[in-house]
């Protein structure tokens, strides 16, 4: 027997404010890049996608909700860890293809139980 292994695409369909909609410029996939900091130090906490619905349930909830791409499907921060991010504002950037979420964040922001998803992973830069 043979298993569907298709990837999946976000939800097509959202309540999204159209002139919300117009704003973005999707990847291939109908995915946009959201980056969450947070809100009083401007610590950039992780990155997560986001479709249309996922941005929708993010300005209408006062919660994050990204699109999984590993799990194809929608998840809210701090549903099974308790690592909640309340959102204060979100932003498109000037070319539309990048949001920046600002958040007030409980627990840690990385699935790694680190503060962010950038602590302890510098890079060596050269001068």
């Amino acid at each position: 027997m043979a298993t569907d292994t298709t990837p999946q695409t976000p939800r097509p369909d959202s309540e999204l404010d159209p002139a919300v909609a117009a704003l973005l410029k999707r990847d291939d996939a109908g995915l946009i890049a959201a980056i969450i900091q947070q809100h009083d130090t401007s610590e950039v906490l992780m990155l997560g996608w986001m479709d249309d619905e996922a941005l929708h349930r993010t300005l209408t909830s006062g919660r994050v909700t990204f699109w999984s791409r590993s799990r194809q499907e929608y998840w809210r921060k701090g549903d099974t860890s308790g690592h909640v991010q309340h959102v204060k504002s979100v932003a498109v950037d000037c070319d539309g293809d990048a949001l920046l979420v600002r958040v007030d964040q409980v627990g840690a922001a990385c699935h790694t139980g680190t503060r962010t998803c950038f602590e302890g992973r510098g890079l060596p830069v050269s001068s």
